[in-house]
């Protein structure tokens, strides 16, 4: 047994759990905060059996949309104009986790 933790954009999320739910996935939705994704982001818990991992992914990422974000005052050390000019960086559509679980129970 396996827990699958999905931190994703709060855009993608009824999406992610429309399919997911539909092929039978069972999950555990949190609301949650952090420096991932600027425009809020939701953590999706997914205890399967392992075989079924990568099929959670193929489908997770069929229905998540990676953006380019446009970003403005970049840090660096290197001086000079260009740090003034907006800077346009990939933003994945998801960041997963696969952790063991020693017992699963349900009560």
């Amino acid at each position: 047994m396996k827990l699958v933790i999905v931190i994703l954009s709060n855009k993608d999320v009824p999406k992610v759990l429309a399919q997911t739910s539909a092929h039978g996935y069972f999950s555990t939705k949190i609301s949650t905060s952090g420096q991932f994704l600027e425009n809020g982001n939701t953590t999706i818990l997914f205890g399967i059996e392992e075989e079924k991992i990568d099929a959670l992914f193929e489908l997770i990422e069929k229905n998540i949309t990676k953006r380019i974000k446009k970003q403005l005052k970049v840090q660096s050390t290197v001086e000079g104009s260009l740090l003034n000019e907006p800077v346009y960086v990939d933003e994945y559509g998801a960041v997963a986790f696969v952790i063991d679980v020693e017992q699963f129970r349900k009560l």
